[in-house]
């Protein structure tokens, strides 16, 4: 039995539909991450296992009791917010009891669970300090510790390190997750970055316009889409029109040039119009081993990035890039050089009919 539960749920405000029948089953120590565009209705769906709105149908349950609804201080539930939302008048150690000290916990209980809390944190020493003397980094660390201090049942984060810079977001998702496997809370993450998503989830619930367009494992999700969104939203992604050539055979036709798909083609019959998607990791420069297709393709753009060298090329009407390592040893191609590109049959994703 799953230990967090919405059925059919659904969010109207006035005439607008938010989030339409959500329907999700959460283990227990379970993480999953609500990715997608801003306005699909993640954080809509995230605010109503909160209680901080209220479901206009469907059920949520934690641990078989129905919370739909029940108050949100009687919920049991840990949430960290974008903006850290600590008390600024209060010590770091007073803003990490706080949630304890409402609920009526004697300071003889509070007091210890501030240092637990502190030292899960690296934050031993940080006690008497106030939030203004904090890095971002670290008020985000108090804030996931107040959260935890008061033993919650399930822990929201919303979209908790938008507001921090790019080393530090890498840092600190790497400490959640850490922190969140050592407690073995079950965890829901906010997140319209998909990097985000896929290094901290076990699963990926993929969102669009309110409903769910896919939940997978980030491997599945990333390598297995099933709608054409969840493709180009997850990862980065060469979309080429492609033509049937031969559906029962998986063949497909781009500039006059024949390659193979991993299955028949089902979304159109021969001569019909299909899109394809083509992953930029996947795509190579030697055919190597094993069954490849392969590309004439006209050099357009050639881009430096640091440890890998972008490289755009035209297929007939199709713009494509793919990555090479950067190794200063290897003779890369010059802009208008005509080459070879290679990609194996089961790298094409066929997204559906044109």
């Amino acid at each position: 039995m799953a230990f967090l539960t919405l059925t059919n749920v659904n969010k109207i405000f006035g005439s607008t539909v938010a989030v339409e029948d959500f329907n999700l089953d959460v283990e227990k120590g379970e993480f999953i991450s609500f990715l997608g565009p801003s306005g699909c209705g993640k954080t809509t769906t995230l605010r109503m296992i909160a209680g901080f709105e209220q479901a206009s149908s469907g059920e949520i349950t934690i641990n078989n009791a129905d919370i739909t609804h029940v108050p949100p201080n009687k919920r049991n539930i840990g949430m960290v917010f974008q903006s850290y939302a600590l008390f600024p008048n209060m010590t770091v150690a007073d803003n990490i009891g706080f949630g304890m000290k409402v609920s009526g916990k004697p300071a003889t209980e509070i007091k210890p669970r501030v240092a637990e809390m502190l030292k899960l944190i690296n934050m031993d020493d940080y006690g008497p300090r106030y939030p203004h003397q904090l890095s971002g980094g670290q008020q985000q660390r108090v804030a996931l510790a107040r959260a935890l201090a008061i033993r919650p049942q399930v822990l929201l984060l919303d979209e908790p390190l938008s507001a921090l810079d790019a080393k530090i977001r890498v840092q600190l998702r790497t400490e959640i997750r850490l922190i969140q496997q050592k407690m073995g809370i079950t965890t829901i993450y906010v997140t319209h970055d998909q990097e985000e998503a896929m290094s901290l989830s076990d699963r990926v619930v993929v969102m669009r316009e309110g409903q769910i367009e896919q939940i997978g494992a980030p491997f599945e999700i990333y390598n297995f889409p099933k709608t054409q969104f969840v493709a180009s939203f997850v990862g980065t992604l060469n979309m080429i029109n492609a033509t049937v050539a031969d559906a029962a055979a998986g063949k497909l036709e781009v500039d006059r040039q024949v390659f193979r798909a991993p299955a028949p083609i089902t979304q159109a019959s021969n001569g019909g119009r299909v899109l394809v998607g083509l992953r930029p990791e996947i795509i190579t420069l030697e055919p190597g081993d094993g069954e490849k297709n392969h590309f004439r393709a006209t050099v357009v753009l050639i881009a430096f990035l640091g440890s890998v060298v972008r490289i755009q090329v035209r297929v007939g009407e199709n713009l494509i890039f793919f990555d090479t390592l950067n190794d200063p040893h290897m003779a890369l191609p010059k802009v208008g050089d005509e080459i070879k590109i290679y990609f194996s049959p089961e790298s094409i994703l066929v997204l559906g009919a044109k």
